[in-house]
């Protein structure tokens, strides 16, 4: 069974229904008596805490559930207007937008990156399984960004072993609450499952190495404009390292201080470098920051001169 996060926000075009129907719509393959079993083992929060089935939704409630069995199923290709930053025969780099999930996943089926890859093309690497084919690594559904893709098996296995050999250039941007007076820091935390909140996850004793690398950009009056560098890839982990030095998000509802919203974190992985697996050339690109991303920073800008 995969650990998987998935969240939903409660807005106003949507059916205020009971927690249970509502879910059942949305959650492809899972019958409403296993979403209510879920409910009943505390697998479904509201808010970060425990409801029933018979829990009426409101607008900006915010809902996460964890440990859904992913559904074997044929991934339907689905034409997309994809962001294809390089391609040749062995791998492929995409800049995926903010709100796109990676790979297929109960709730997404037929909206995710996958599918848009399989319609641009038919063969992609199936070392992870015919519901994520072509994917090395990922990033969070509201994190905009680039991501390397293996087209054979050969060339995932070759690329996977580089990243887990801490060779493989990782670099975001995040803005974050509050304002960092170090210019540059690294921080060393492990990083594993929250044991308050399955949903979460923490620095913790027993989680997995992990270590982030920081430099501040850009000072504003409320918040810091970060390149991060990352040495190791754990889920959610720069969003979970700026928390704990008291420095999340913004934007971030999960780990930040921000209500539920539509949005999501302001993080954008802006450059990824690897070594070519054919080739050996280090191949590395960057891609700008997104539309939204840049007109927040401006707006920050023109008030710290005003």
């Amino acid at each position: 069974m995969d650990d998987l996060f998935l969240e939903y926000l409660v807005v106003e075009t949507d059916e205020l229904d009971r927690i249970d129907r509502f879910l059942a719509e949305r959650i492809e393959n899972l019958s409403r008596s296993t979403i209510k079993k879920l409910i009943i083992e505390n697998k479904v929060l509201v808010n970060q805490r425990p409801v029933k089935a018979s829990y009426t939704l409101k607008v900006d409630d915010l809902i996460e559930v964890v440990d859904v069995e992913l559904v074997e199923t044929e991934i339907q290709p689905v034409e997309m207007d994809l962001d294809i930053v390089y391609e040749d025969d062995d791998v492929l780099v995409v800049n995926k937008p903010s709100g796109m999930v990676v790979h297929p996943a109960p709730g997404h089926y037929q909206d995710t990156l996958v599918n848009g890859l399989l319609w641009h093309i038919n063969h992609l690497s199936n070392i992870n399984g015919e519901l994520r084919p072509g994917i090395v690594h990922r990033i969070d559904k509201d994190t905009s960004g680039l991501l390397m893709v293996a087209k054979n098996n050969w060339a995932h296995e070759i690329l996977a072993r580089e990243l887990q050999e801490k060779k493989t250039k990782r670099e975001y941007l995040a803005l974050v609450e509050g304002i960092i007076v170090n210019k540059r820091g690294r921080i060393d935390a492990p990083i594993g499952r929250d044991k308050n909140n399955r949903l979460k996850m923490d620095v913790t004793g027993s989680g997995k190495e992990a270590i982030t690398n920081f430099e501040v950009l850009e000072v504003f009056d409320d918040s810091t404009l970060v390149k991060c560098t990352l040495e190791t890839g754990r889920t959610h982990q720069i969003r979970v390292h700026m928390r704990y030095i008291n420095h999340p998000l913004v934007n971030d509802f999960v780990y930040g201080t921000a209500k539920p919203n539509e949005f999501g974190q302001f993080l954008h992985a802006q450059t990824i470098g690897f070594t070519h697996p054919r080739t050996h050339e280090w191949l590395e690109f960057s891609c700008d920051i997104p539309e939204y991303f840049q007109e927040y920073l401006e707006n920050k800008r023109i008030k710290n001169f005003a």
